[in-house]
């Protein structure tokens, strides 16, 4: 694990650049979207169950540690319809996020694709990339539904993702706020940056062979990447 900048020619095999999409390719300092996305899935269970706010609260806990996602642990634990689900907790407020001309012209000086991947949906990821102004880089946006509702890190979600996107995972990097959802990516051969996030990841930071650098600051990390080619 390195926590500097990539050296010169350590990204020049890198021809493909993958991102997460919350607290990743928007920063939870400045745009945290997951309070009322949370509210919203405790809402939609409680609705769905017909139990209380603490008892919704306790399954998303419980469903996020056994499953990876809430949606994961509904489905498999209740067959709920997913984009139902999906629809509802991604119906968010997105005023608050403006556009970052500062990562715009990062992402734009990488060569290669740039490709999302994400356990949201397309729509919700294409309505916040064009708020940043950096919707017209990506050329996939591979959601949870392309993956059949896998999420991350189970392994057959970036099977399936790089079935479905080409990607050769020895020629790619992966940015990832959540560090456990690095670990399958460097075992495919996966390049991993975990993206520093102060709300997700208070504590220690992760001390673990599958991160390979650390972001504090995104759009910093991309433009060191660049001049390191």
């Amino acid at each position: 694990m390195r926590r500097t900048h990539p050296r010169a020619g350590e990204m020049d095999h890198i021809d493909c650049w993958v991102f997460d999409l919350d607290n990743t390719l928007y920063c939870s300092r400045k745009y945290d979207l997951f309070p009322e996305m949370g509210v919203k899935m405790g809402t939609y269970i409680e609705q769905f169950l017909g139990i209380s706010a603490d008892e919704a609260a306790v399954l998303r806990a419980r469903f996020s540690e056994d499953y990876g996602t809430t949606l994961r642990g509904m489905m498999m634990e209740h067959r709920i319809p997913p984009t139902e689900f999906l629809d509802f907790v991604h119906d968010l407020d997105l005023d608050q996020i403006r556009p970052e001309p500062a990562l715009d012209a990062a992402i734009a000086a990488l060569p290669g694709r740039k490709v999302v991947f994400t356990n949201a949906t397309v729509k919700y990821a294409i309505d916040v990339m064009d708020r940043l102004g950096v919707g017209h880089h990506f050329d996939v946006v591979f959601d949870v539904a392309a993956a059949d509702y896998i999420p991350k890190p189970q392994m057959s979600a970036y099977d399936q993702f790089f079935r479905a996107t080409k990607v050769a995972p020895k020629r790619a990097i992966f940015f990832e706020d959540m560090a456990r959802n690095l670990a399958p990516a460097a075992q495919s051969g996966m390049t991993t940056v975990w993206v520093e996030n102060e709300r997700l990841n208070a504590g220690p930071t992760p001390s673990c062979d599958h991160v390979h650098y650390i972001a504090e600051d995104l759009t910093g990390w991309l433009q060191a990447a660049a001049l390191a080619r």
